[in-house]
């Protein structure tokens, strides 16, 4: 599944065809995705402007001149291609190509842009709701987030605040969606090694006996905000399922330094480890036994 980085590549490719443009004509040509669409889906899009194209985790979010959010989400294997010039580019993907199957094209925008965005979903997982702008923060999806990773809220203070008496692991805490907003797997990893925490220590000890934030809170935040703008002006991560919306896969997956590297030498300069996989809340965790402690 994207995540956030890949997520908010996406919206930057959509960004430019869709803000600002009215939807000319909505194919849906399917009844539902993994939920039914809502109803009278097409009709309450048609004739209706883009005012802004926004992300909140691993959601994005088209403000609607009529006053309602379309709430979308990739899920296991959405993509978005866009055809400007006659030639469709996908925006954002991994490892494994996209699907290029035309008969999981579900969802056709026409903008008046000139650019037609079509959504294509093999597994059928994303899904695409309309809220109004006014509930948006009773939406369950939404509801129970946590703060954004990239937003000037989250600090040491705030996720030492999350993680106080959990006695929880560290990679579990922080792929809980309700301390931290849009990290998964592979950037929890790679946030963990590069703040040099074990990802098997105890959520808590980010956090003084006062509720402070201790010093590996401090370098903990700093890690998360690194790797997913590294992530982000990478393209994000060529893993599986991401592509960008040009077509072109992300970058980033060149740059892991532990993910998906089990057996290889540690890139910390002098340490001696050797990356570790262990499987953690049913996930693989990849970390250096030696340098996170």
């Amino acid at each position: 599944m994207p995540e956030l980085p890949e997520v908010e590549t996406v919206r930057l490719g959509l960004a430019p065809v869709m803000e600002g443009a009215r939807f000319l004509k909505v194919e849906a040509r399917r009844p539902d995705l993994r939920w039914p669409l809502p109803r009278d889906f097409v009709k309450r899009l048609e004739g209706k402007s883009v005012t802004g194209l926004g992300r909140r985790a691993k959601y994005l979010l088209a403000d609607l001149s009529s006053g309602e959010v379309l709430l979308m989400h990739l899920g296991m294997s959405g993509s978005f291609r866009v055809a400007t010039d006659g030639k469709d580019r996908v925006q954002g993907e991994y490892h494994h190509p996209r699907s290029e199957d035309r008969a999981h094209d579900h969802i056709v925008f026409h903008m008046s842009s000139g650019a037609r965005v079509t959504f294509n979903d093999p597994r059928r997982f994303g899904f695409m709701k309309l809220v109004p702008r006014g509930s948006l923060d009773d939406e369950k999806m939404l509801s129970a987030l946590g703060p954004e990773p990239l937003g000037n809220a989250f600090d040491a203070a705030m996720l030492a605040r999350a993680c106080r008496g959990r006695k929880t692991s560290l990679k579990a805490a922080l792929s809980d969606q309700r301390v931290v907003a849009g990290l998964g797997n592979i950037y929890v990893c790679e946030a963990l090694h590069r703040a040099r925490l074990s990802p098997r220590r105890r959520a808590s000890t980010l956090a003084q006996r006062s509720g402070a934030p201790s010093e590996k809170a401090e370098r903990l935040v700093q890690a998360i905000k690194d790797v997913l703008h590294d992530a982000i002006r990478a393209g994000g991560s060529s893993l599986r399922d991401h592509r960008r919306t040009d077509g072109e896969l992300g970058d980033f997956q060149h740059n892991f330094r532990v993910y998906d590297h089990e057996g290889a030498a540690c890139v910390t300069p002098d340490c001696r480890g050797v990356v570790r996989r262990i499987v953690q809340t049913g996930r693989s965790t990849f970390f250096c036994p030696v340098c996170q402690v």
